[in-house]
Formats: C-alpha cells, sequence, structure tokens
C-alpha cells in the first residue's frame, strides 16, 4: 500500500513538470512523422545524365524505346545548371529513373562530376555496334559495375526472360511482411518508449536533487527502493502510453499488443534503471549529460544497422537496444515464433533486477541510510 501510495504522488508530481510530456509530445510527434512524411511504399529515383552520340536514325530509335516508358509520354524541354553554367536538356521522366538527355559528352561529365550522378555517354563503332561510356562516382559497389557490364553485353530480351524464370523461395517464413512505414516502428519505437525513459527518469531524480526532495526523504520511515520502484511506475506508465500512441493508428489490432508492451515495459524497466544509475552519480542534469548523450547514441547505433542491413558488425548485437528492436520486429511481424522477444524480456527484466539492487544500494550510500 505504501507503493502504490508513493506511485500516486509521484504520478501527481510528474504531471505538474514539463518531462511527464516530454514523451508523450514525441509520440505524437514520430506518429505524424510516420503517418505524414514516410509512405507506405517508398519508392527511390535515380537520375541519369545521357549523351547519345549516335546517327539521327539510331539516335531517334532510342528516344522512341525511352518515350514508352514515359509516365506521360512526352519529352519536356529544360535547363540544368551546373558550375554557373546552364545546358539545354530533354527531360525522360520512368518512375524510378529521371533520364537527362544532353548535346556533348563533355556536359554529361560535368553534370556527373558536379551533381554526383551517373552519366553515360552511347556511340556506335565502324561495325554499327553500340558502345557505352560510364561516368560513375567512385563509391559504387562491384556488384553494381558487374551489373552494368553485363547489361550491355547480353540480349534483353533474353536477360528478362532470364529474370522471369528465376524462382524466388522465402528464407524465413511465418511472418507477415512489412512495409516501409511499419517496418520504420520498431527502432523508433524503442528509442522513444524505452531510451527516451532513461533520460526522463534522470531527469525527475536531478529535479528532486535540485528541490531538497531526497535529502528531505532520507528522514522518512519509506525505503529507498520505494521511492525508486515509484519513479520507475511513472516511467513505465508513460512508456506503454507512449508506445499504444505510436503502435494502435499504424498496426491497428493485428499484432499481440499484450507481448509488446511486456517487452516494451521490461526494457523500459532497465533503461529507467540504467538512468537511476547514472543520476547517482553527478549533483544536476547538466553535469550528467555527457554521459547520458553518449549512452543515447551508442543506443542508437542498432538503429543504423537496423536500416542498413550490410553493416552489421558481431558487437553491435552487444548493444541492449539491439535486441529490444529485433523483438519488437518480430512481434510487428505477427511472426509465429515469439521465442527471441520471449527471452529478450525475460533477459531485460533480469538485467533490470540486478541493477535495481545496485542502484538501491548505491542511493543508500548517497543518503547515508
Amino acid at each position: 500500500m505504501k507503493l502504490l501510495s508513493s506511485f500516486k504522488k509521484e504520478l501527481i508530481l510528474a504531471t505538474r513538470s514539463f518531462y511527464f510530456y516530454i514523451e508523450i509530445a514525441f509520440a505524437l510527434i514520430l506518429l505524424s512523422v510516420l503517418l505524414f512524411a514516410v509512405p507506405e511504399h517508398i519508392q527511390m529515383k535515380e537520375t541519369r545524365y545521357l549523351y547519345l552520340d549516335l546517327p539521327r536514325q539510331a539516335e531517334d530509335s532510342i528516344i522512341d524505346s525511352l518515350l514508352g516508358e514515359d509516365t506521360d509520354g512526352k519529352i519536356e524541354k529544360v535547363f540544368l545548371e551546373a558550375g554557373g553554367q546552364e545546358y539545354a536538356a530533354e527531360l525522360v521522366e520512368k518512375e524510378a529513373e529521371t533520364i537527362y538527355l544532353l548535346e556533348s559528352e563533355d556536359i554529361v561529365r560535368t553534370l556527373a562530376d558536379t551533381q554526383a550522378k551517373v552519366g553515360a555517354t552511347v556511340w556506335l563503332d565502324a561495325n554499327k555496334e553500340l558502345h557505352y561510356k560510364y561516368y560513375l562516382q567512385g563509391y559504387e559497389s562491384k556488384r553494381l559495375k558487374n551489373l552494368i557490364s553485363v547489361l550491355h553485353n547480353i540480349n534483353e530480351d533474353k536477360l528478362e526472360q532470364s529474370f522471369d524464370l528465376q524462382k524466388v523461395r522465402l528464407a524465413a517464413t511465418g511472418y507477415s511482411p512489412l512495409n516501409d512505414r511499419e517496418n520504420a516502428v520498431a527502432p523508433l519505437l524503442a528509442f522513444n518508449s524505452c531510451l527516451m525513459g532513461m533520460f526522463v527518469m534522470a531527469a525527475y531524480v536531478f529535479l528532486d536533487k535540485r528541490e531538497g526532495v531526497i535529502k528531505a526523504y532520507a528522514v522518512t520511515a519509506s525505503s529507498v527502493a520505494q521511492y525508486l520502484m515509484s519513479k520507475i511506475f511513472v516511467v513505465l506508465l508513460t512508456a506503454a502510453a507512449s508506445s499504444l500512441i505510436v503502435l494502435m493508428p499504424i498496426m491497428g489490432f493485428r499484432i499481440s499488443y499484450a507481448l509488446i508492451l511486456l517487452l516494451l515495459l521490461t526494457a523500459s524497466f532497465f533503461s529507467s534503471v540504467a538512468g537511476l544509475m547514472i543520476a547517482s552519480f553527478y549533483r544536476d542534469i547538466a553535469r550528467a549529460f555527457g554521459t547520458i548523450f553518449f549512452i543515447l547514441i551508442l543506443m542508437m547505433v542498432p538503429a543504423i544497422s537496423y536500416f542498413l542491413p550490410s553493416w552489421n558488425p558481431e558487437w553491435v548485437q552487444l548493444i541492449p537496444s539491439s535486441p529490444l528492436i529485433q523483438g519488437l520486429k518480430d512481434i510487428i511481424s505477427a511472426k509465429e515464433d515469439m521465442t527471441y522477444a520471449l527471452l529478450a524480456s525475460a533477459g531485460f527484466f533480469a538485467a533490470g533486477a540486478l541493477l535495481f539492487l545496485a542502484t538501491d544500494r548505491r542511493f543508500k550510500k548517497t543518503l547515508n541510510l
């Protein structure tokens, strides 16, 4: 009963400070970004600069084939600016590619250099065979360079037929594929609902230190653990509310909210205890900001790996936010096997409990109890 009474008091005090509303406001901002700025299917458009050094008949034939894929079937006259000069160009707008037809190879090279885009020149040799010269930026992968070489050495019809005959088998089954908007939920939710909890928890404690609450608490009959748990419960409640604000409009009722709240609350428990431990070593938030900022940046590294799967070193998986993001993705994907998410929840709870014991001892020492 004492813990419940302490929690009610902490909740009332929290609602009177702006820290309580930071996480809720940030959740609303994330929801707005996901709904209005992140499309369900992201389409990347490539820009190409092309010069056709061909006889008129061959040039017209290539332009006609390009127009067949143009969105409106028309070539638009435009001007491009580079190095303080304007260059006339003809624009072909495809669904996934923008092609500018230019008047000379020098212009293609200039624009490719200044705009950091791919440029190409096409010409005929004495045997009436097409040749291609590409201007790349130097950071392209070997696979892309090999693909460019293959595209111009194999008949396009045969290549398309080969693609159609290829059979694609899913390496993993038992889950629902996510669109680009849903795929962005897991890392954003991990950062807002859990990692922000560490900062908010530390802010609560520093606010108590500034107002003398902790010194007054040293002479009360309540235990330090009760004081810490009441703070943690406030953060857990805020984490649950902010998570539902983001999840429900995006995912609806297609996911298990019991599982996702279990994972989020255990991870929030761990991160909030970490915030308490950090706060015990500093007098105010200004002095602790460097440490908190470093930890937040470190915790964001797995999100980078999440969006760039090709970069996934083993040490990234040791960062606590990595299993959190992966567990959230499993639940959001409605994966049949939830073993990983359950193990991650158990791991966060166990780690948080051990860290809580150490934090309790640290605060007792700080309060001279």
